[in-house]
């Protein structure tokens, strides 16, 4: 009986009669069999980029069949060394997750309001800010620059609860229906955070509703897809939620909270960033990278722009919008938007005496405040006729007229 050179697989002999070429078949059958189901689980590859084969010792240990559209993955931790991976083509939903974004201000302080772009906060009383942060920290929380600081101001008593949350609009949220998710992000404490145990409460909440603040007005049919209590340290840490959305959910929103005890000290805080929604069910150490919902720092600020875009950055005798005297007393401005917004955007604007000025003809106009005109999701058009004064026709432009002042557009949930 001859042998086949590479694995010594049985051969027939050339002198072998015919009657036997079933049985030496059926041999050779048996002995490929046999190897293929003990080869080694792992090809190596050598120092040319050619696999080499394990030996016969080594045992397989075999990946079951995964679902349609995964893609298999390297995973140290499994048995096998791979991994299946649902394919995450789904934009991350939580726009603004990396913290970049701050139109309304790097320090915000407020009962119940926009802080960071996208982010709402329900801090029930005074005395609480929210703050843009560099993070400071590139081996526990690689490659992301910021952070809001949600702080109870040093000194302050009350104990209310504190919020920070994301509502995400219905058309970002229904493609999320039915399908299991994980969200992510990282945390921290400051030296002086007042809650039991250092705990923060994070959940990923859906509604039935139709584009809904669920830390306004509330999501109708609220309910928790997944939430938990994460112990927080004054070093960076990684956390996950996995869970499964409802099948009729068509609005979610991503939760932050705490109940603070006593008095504040100077570092009565929490930091969170890197906040995003994957497909699949992952751990800290296997979730995705944070990636930001526009992919680029440009497209990050053109998705903010869609639900609030600020006009003026604070700088006197810049442009602001083109503007025309309707009449000897109605000044007319309008102004295009960036993107464009959810909805037709009302104004918001900080008013005081002259905080306006319309320039023209050599000289400047002021006034104070502006009311709506016409306004779509694409421009909008406003006027002042209780303060200005000029000749009709005249052209110029609008600028600020006090660094206190300001102009923006909100199309927020």
């Amino acid at each position: 009986m001859a042998t086949s050179p590479i694995y010594s697989w049985p051969e027939p002999d050339n002198t072998d009669l015919v009657k036997n070429g079933a049985l030496a078949i059926r041999t050779l059958g048996n002995a490929i069999d046999t190897t293929m189901g003990t080869m080694v689980a792992k090809t190596v590859v050598d120092a040319k980029g050619d696999l080499i084969a394990g030996t016969a010792a080594d045992t397989v240990n075999r990946l079951a069949v995964g679902n349609n559209g995964e893609t298999l993955v390297a995973d140290s931790s499994a048995s096998t060394g791979l991994r299946y991976n649902p394919q995450n083509a789904l934009v991350n939903p939580i726009i603004n997750g990396g913290m970049d974004i701050w139109q309304r201000g790097t320090s915000v302080s407020t009962t119940a309001g926009y802080t960071a772009d996208r982010w709402y906060a329900n801090m029930t009383v005074s005395g609480r800010t929210v703050s843009r942060q560099t993070t400071s920290d590139t081996t526990n929380l690689p490659n992301i620059q910021y952070c809001a600081r949600v702080q109870r101001d040093s000194g302050g008593t009350n104990t209310s609860l504190v919020i920070l949350s994301q509502s995400i609009e219905t058309i970002n949220s229904i493609p999320f229906a039915g399908k299991a998710v994980t969200m992510s992000f990282y945390a921290r404490a400051g030296a002086n955070f007042s809650s039991a145990a250092s705990v923060i409460n994070a959940g990923l909440l859906n509604g039935t509703g139709t584009d809904q603040n669920q830390q306004g007005a509330g999501f109708t049919g609220q309910n928790s897809i997944t939430g938990n209590n994460v112990t927080l340290t004054t070093t960076w840490q990684r956390f996950t939620l996995s869970g499964t959305v409802p099948t009729n959910a068509t609005e979610l929103a991503t939760t932050f909270y705490y109940t603070p005890v006593g008095t504040a000290g100077a570092a009565d805080y929490f930091e969170i960033t890197g906040v995003q929604l994957d497909l699949g069910t992952y751990t800290a150490t296997t979730a995705p990278t944070f990636r930001r919902s526009g992919g680029t720092i440009q497209q990050e600020l053109a998705a903010c722009n869609r639900y609030y875009w600020r006009v003026d950055n604070s700088t006197l005798n810049q442009p602001l919008a083109n503007a025309f005297y309707y009449s000897a007393t109605s000044v007319n401005a309008n102004v295009q938007f960036p993107v464009i917004m959810r909805v037709a955007p009302s104004i918001v604007q900080t008013t005081g005496t002259n905080y306006f000025n319309f320039i023209r003809n050599s000289g400047s106009d002021g006034f104070n405040s502006f009311t709506a005109d016409q306004i779509s999701p694409a421009m909008a058009a406003f006027y002042n006729n209780s303060e200005a004064s000029g000749t009709a026709g005249q052209a110029g432009f609008i600028t600020l007229g006090n660094t206190s002042g300001s102009l923006a557009f909100s199309a927020e949930l």
